[in-house]
């Protein structure tokens, strides 16, 4: 099949900076069978192409620019981002035409997709898999804090033949018919590129590991007092924090004012090779969001037997209790409390590890592209028969 990919980014030259590494695992899987075109919103500058991991990337602009509250500036850069993205997809599209475009996720990219989709009569398949469907106004996360982005995702959702979610607690996110029709799809990741055994060094020395940029969704504030009262109790315990500083150093500011700041190893983002490293070595992963979708990198981190203390978002509430153990999200004393019952207990931490690295490899990126397979060969063999017919039908009316 031919098919093509609209991501918000994630597929800069080289693999390794500025990559969404769950999307570019699947584009290389689905490279292995199928001719893929990824469509990135990257940078303002004109369209570049390069191939990356078997993919024909077509690298456009800057979705970051795009902001739902400034409804002139938002609307010419949508808008430019629209003509670049017709003018490329047409020209990759003759002589031989796409057969489905699938969009990640349910914001610019699923509108531009839709609309597109409907002009050029093409199925579309859109997966939800950000904060498009929430809001958490302390912060300012989340698309549904404007009239104009709930609209985005309103439509977008709508002019979509094919709805996928990562997990039940995104779906509750979700409103009404747009929740129904969602099919529950979590992005696997390479299993082989984490895998390790679940035993551990003894400790102490304790090892904590927390995945995720640092930014507000993802609460450092909590992830950090709860761990200053894991080192009042358990003592010589180290956590290393990967990811991009988004907040100017108030995090690591934070770590000093709690006196842990000896202790937090601040490592900034790693490519897949060196947070392997961190998996395999870690006692536990932490998770103290307060909201996400999937959060890939509980998959990640049960590729390596390595379990997750964190709070009931995304995929710790399917795989709790037995692959993971969740909180309330924001209760520090309660996730600190946590961490210190499983880290102590060897039998359990390496019975759970077992039970989420089973769970991680058999919803690896492999079954992820077959799940998205099936749907494709269904979209496009509806739309065909609809084609055959002359019956056609509306995008936003499910079979």
């Amino acid at each position: 099949m031919k098919v093509a990919l609209i991501s918000p980014g994630g597929f800069d030259p080289g693999g390794r900076q500025n990559v969404i590494p769950a999307l570019l695992a699947l584009a290389r899987e689905l490279a292995i069978r199928h001719e893929i075109h990824v469509f990135a919103f990257g940078g303002p500058g004109p369209i570049t192409r390069h191939v990356l991991m078997g993919a024909q990337v077509h690298q456009l602009g800057d979705p970051s620019r795009v902001d739902p509250r400034r409804l002139v500036r938002g609307g010419r850069m949508m808008a430019r981002l629209a003509w670049q993205l017709s003018q490329e997809f047409s020209r990759v599209a003759s002589p031989v035409p796409f057969q489905v475009l699938h969009a990640f996720w349910a914001s610019e990219p699923g509108l531009l997709a839709g609309l597109l989709g409907k002009l050029v009569r093409t199925p579309v398949v859109v997966t939800v898999g950000g904060g498009e469907a929430t809001w958490i106004p302390d912060i300012r996360y989340g698309g549904a804090g404007s009239v104009v982005g709930r609209a985005i995702t309103r439509v977008s959702l709508g002019l979509a033949d094919e709805i996928t979610i990562g997990t039940t607690f995104a779906r509750s996110f979700l409103g009404g018919r747009a929740a129904e029709r969602a099919r529950e799809i979590p992005l696997g990741v390479a299993c082989n590129e984490f895998d390790a055994s679940p035993a551990r060094p003894p400790g102490p020395p304790w090892r904590l590991l927390h995945v995720g940029s640092l930014n507000a969704v993802k609460d450092h504030g909590t992830l950090l007092v709860a761990f200053a009262e894991v080192v009042a109790r358990l003592g010589d315990v180290t956590l290393d924090c990967v990811g991009e500083d988004t907040l100017g150093g108030q995090v690591q500011a934070r770590a000093r004012e709690l006196g842990i700041h000896a202790r937090v190893r601040f490592r900034g983002f790693l490519a897949n090779t060196a947070l392997a490293d961190l998996y395999r070595t870690a006692h536990l992963h932490l998770v103290s969001s307060r909201y996400e979708s999937q959060s890939v990198v509980v998959l990640e981190a049960a590729a390596a037997a390595l379990p997750t203390v964190g709070t009931a978002v995304g995929l710790l509430p399917t795989l709790s209790p037995d692959a993971a153990y969740c909180v309330s999200p924001g209760n520090p004393a309660t996730l600190a409390s946590a961490i210190c019952a499983l880290i102590t207990d060897e039998p359990r931490r390496l019975a759970m590890g077992r039970a989420a690295q089973a769970f991680a490899r058999a919803h690896d990126v492999a079954w992820t592209a077959r799940a998205f397979e099936q749907i494709y060969e269904g979209v496009a063999r509806h739309h065909d028969d609809a084609d055959t017919t002359g019956e056609g039908r509306r995008r936003d009316q499910p079979d």
